[in-house]
């Protein structure tokens, strides 16, 4: 459990946050310039807050009206930066080993065999780090991370740096992390496809202030809630994979419906996430006919958003859940949507893109 209450003046930025963190991965999203680093930096204790209390399981690390500030290295937290940091000289085994000096007695074992397994870090073991791509320093990091047996992970934007391959093989293993390892991390990110994938509890910043806390499901599926924007709104839905066909496409259900989607490389049964844009999203009043679409979705509108510009946000319920879609004014007034209306939703298979799509 960590628990944070801080304020803090940063030019022309003044921070007002406080939130709980559990199990899990509970990510920072919001845009640059809305705190999330200094937020993360403060949990750290490399920036010292202008006033703030901050406990981790039940400790103390900081408190400015007990002038209680443990230095970073007292308070036994693992930091994957976005560049990795490892010592150049010094190979993959030895920047993992480093880790473990830094562990105090008592500090949650963490095996070395196990992470090297779930990091797929056995064949690297001997190279030095210059020999390694991007992605795999990262997968180093964290497992050096892990070895100083912290009782939680800060991630800072740890994908931030990698290019989009890159990012998509380091995904699952932040994945395996948050579900086979009872380490808590706090992540920074503003990258939809990382919330919607990763996050167990999302808190929400804009401008210094925590605007919405909960799952992933409910933040980004919520109208009100656009951190980055409404070109980035979209919703999450939990799915489980029923079929692979043998054109290339994966059947997922959710709530009874069946949704068609780009392959995904995962056990028949397994219970997926599936983000779908908002802007992704097309509505029809009546189920559409003779579409090269394969996902048609009948839902009732919940609640539709209007923007100073020319867009609509729409919330539909559906039992697949909440999907979001992003439409003109025009469109919406031409198809007298309003709350209690019943539509169809239209999502193109190939819309979802795989990094959209995680265990």
């Amino acid at each position: 459990m960590l628990d944070l209450r801080m304020s803090h003046r940063l030019g022309d930025l003044t921070l007002d946050v406080a939130f709980r963190a559990e199990q899990g991965v509970t990510v920072l999203f919001g845009k640059s310039g809305s705190g999330k680093t200094t937020v993360i930096n403060a949990v750290a204790g490399l920036l010292r807050p202008d006033r703030g209390q901050l406990r981790v399981d039940g400790d103390t690390l900081m408190d400015s009206d007990k002038n209680i500030f443990l230095p970073p290295h007292r308070r036994r937290l693992g930091y994957i930066f976005q560049d990795a940091r490892l010592f150049p000289h010094l190979t993959v085994r030895q920047n993992l080993l480093f880790g473990r000096w830094f562990a105090r007695a008592g500090a949650r074992a963490v095996a070395f065999g196990p992470v090297v397994e779930m990091l797929d870090l056995g064949p690297l073991l001997g190279r030095r780090i210059g020999a390694l791509s991007g992605g795999e320093r990262q997968r180093v990091a964290i497992g050096r991370a892990l070895l100083s047996g912290p009782r939680m992970v800060l991630a800072d934007e740890p994908l931030s740096a990698l290019d989009e391959a890159r990012k998509a093989e380091i995904l699952p293993y932040f994945e395996r992390l948050r579900d086979e390892v009872a380490v808590p991390i706090l992540y920074v990110t503003h990258s939809v496809a990382e919330v919607a994938r990763l996050a167990t509890t999302v808190v929400a910043l804009d401008a210094g202030r925590v605007i919405a806390q909960g799952s992933a499901t409910e933040v980004l599926g919520n109208p009100a809630v656009t951190p980055l924007g409404a070109r980035a709104a979209g919703a999450v839905i939990s799915a489980r994979l029923v079929a692979q066909d043998d054109d290339g496409l994966s059947v997922l259900e959710a709530g009874g419906v069946r949704l068609w989607v780009p392959r995904v490389a995962h056990p028949l049964g397994s219970g997926l996430r599936l983000r779908i844009a908002a802007h992704d999203v097309i509505l029809s009043r009546e189920r559409p006919q003779g579409l090269s679409a394969l996902n048609i979705i009948s839902g009732t509108v919940e609640e539709l958003r209007e923007g100073g510009g020319p867009g609509a946000l729409v919330a539909l319920s559906t039992p697949a859940g909440r999907i979001l879609a992003r439409i003109t004014r025009r469109s919406a007034n031409a198809l007298a949507l309003a709350p209690g209306v019943t539509c169809y939703a239209v999502v193109k298979s190939v819309a979802i893109a795989p990094e959209n799509i995680g265990a």
